[in-house]
């Protein structure tokens, strides 16, 4: 009797929980409905009335695709009990939950997670415009790098040309010649070098101040609290603005003109004729000039392959800010809202525990059904053919032998015979085999009559 009761239970149990079943199945569609209204908005174009509209019309098909399918899924799985057709079921349950994902779980999320997911973009894509800033900031400053070299070289050329006037060092003549002069030229060029390179210097600093003014505006952009469609249009133009002064940083890198300067010392080296009163004196300012040949030629190099380690430096690529829809951030960016995907799905998704709790119910009742006794769902008709076996039976023993007359009683003589004894009509039939009697008016309280 525990058995019949348990599973009566479970069965009532069910047949009460089904409302509570169908108002969170509503509720739930409802839910989705309105997370897809508030995603497909964003995915339309159009006229406020069209857009509104068409996300109405697409957000209650996806509530009543959910409802529909999750009610069909209560309805079946529970009652199938072959692990084929069980298997087969379970295989549609799961192309639907995947349907219901891509119509409707992905738009929920972008609901959910769509202002942050474009915050999120904006702010890798400010990183991206920083790292870009720096670079071109650090590309053109590597020439700054380059004016030691300069300076020590003008420097040089300048002191020798002090000490051949002073005390022919390098001539044995002291006085201004074509030594002198040749020595003072090439000092100039490279103190015209220097300048170029230092001059450089404040326009990179101006433009590295206008970049990092676009940055602090973008970085203000971004945590602004408010709509984000107007936010992410400012800061598309702020980006515009950024672009062009990396651009602008770029090119104003004097690698390249210090690489052409260092050529043209070699290149366009032009010694002055030896200007001596004698042919000794003439013939020591040619060799000389010779050896300032070979110093600048020497000198020219190093700037050059200076110049080619800076200018082979990466240069910075144009980047250019792409504007998102909320929906695609949240795709691109999943891994940074993975408990706003999960809370979108799990609102589609959810019923699926409503099923697998159904159907192990159902398994416990037919189990339980299945366990009691036969002598439990014995049918009246049953029990009353029994009943008339076993009297059959019992009918069917030998008569008692009869025992010896007894002494007279009450003053009968011997011998007289006696009034035969009253035998009931049922005893008599029960006597002689021909009649089988059911006492069917035997019965306790509570129980139903017996009808055979």
């Amino acid at each position: 009797m525990n058995l019949r009761n348990n599973a009566v239970r479970l069965a009532e149990t069910v047949r009460g929980v089904e409302t509570m079943s169908r108002f969170a199945l509503a509720v739930l569609a409802l839910a989705s409905g309105v997370y897809t209204y508030l995603g497909v908005r964003g995915l339309l174009d159009g006229s406020a009335s069209f857009v509104f509209f068409a996300a109405i019309v697409y957000s209650a098909a996806v509530s009543v695709a959910i409802y529909a399918f999750w009610t069909f899924m209560l309805r079946f799985v529970p009652l199938i009990v072959s692990g084929f057709q069980r298997i087969a079921l379970f295989g549609v349950m799961a192309i639907g939950c995947a349907m219901i994902i891509a119509m409707s779980s992905w738009l929920n999320a972008a609901a959910l997670a769509g202002s942050a997911a474009l915050e999120q973009h904006m702010a890798v894509t400010l990183q991206g415009y920083a790292e870009d800033l720096d670079r071109a900031h650090a590309n053109a400053l590597s020439a700054q790098s380059l004016l030691p070299d300069v300076l020590r070289a003008s420097e040089r050329f300048e002191r020798l040309a002090l000490n051949e006037r002073e005390s022919g060092a390098l001539t044995g003549t002291q006085g201004s010649g074509s030594v002198v002069q040749l020595l003072s030229q090439m000092s100039a060029q490279m103190d015209e070098l220097a300048a170029s390179i230092t001059g450089s210097r404040a326009e990179v600093q101006g433009l590295f101040e206008q970049g990092s003014a676009r940055l602090a505006a973008m970085r203000e952009l971004v945590s602004t609290p408010g709509d984000i469609e107007p936010r992410s249009d400012q800061f598309s133009s702020e980006a515009v603005q950024l672009t062009a002064v990396i651009a602008a940083l770029q090119q104003t890198s004097v690698a390249p003109s210090v690489k052409r300067a260092a050529a043209d010392l070699s290149a366009g080296f032009i010694a002055p004729v030896a200007d001596g009163r004698s042919a000794d004196l003439a013939l020591r300012q040619d060799q000389v000039m010779e050896t300032v040949r070979s110093s600048v030629g020497a000198q020219s190099a190093a700037l050059s392959a200076a110049a080619d380690e800076i200018l082979a430096q990466p240069p910075v690529e144009q980047r250019r800010f792409v504007p998102l829809s909320s929906a695609e951030a949240v795709i691109r960016y999943w891994s940074d809202f993975v408990p706003s995907w999960a809370g979108a799905i799990s609102i589609d998704l959810l019923p699926v525990v409503l099923v697998l709790v159904l159907m192990v119910v159902h398994d416990a009742m037919r189990r339980e059904a299945e366990a009691i006794d036969e002598a439990e769902t014995v049918t009246a008709a049953e029990m009353l053919r029994a009943l008339s076996l076993y009297r059959q039976l019992g009918a069917q023993e030998p008569a008692p032998t009869p025992a010896a007359d007894p002494p007279d009683i009450d003053g009968e003589e011997p011998g007289e015979p006696s009034a035969p004894p009253v035998v009931p009509p049922a005893a008599a039939s029960e006597a002689d085999g021909t009649v089988t009697p059911i006492d069917a008016a035997q019965r306790k309280r509570g129980e139903a009559p017996v009808r055979p």
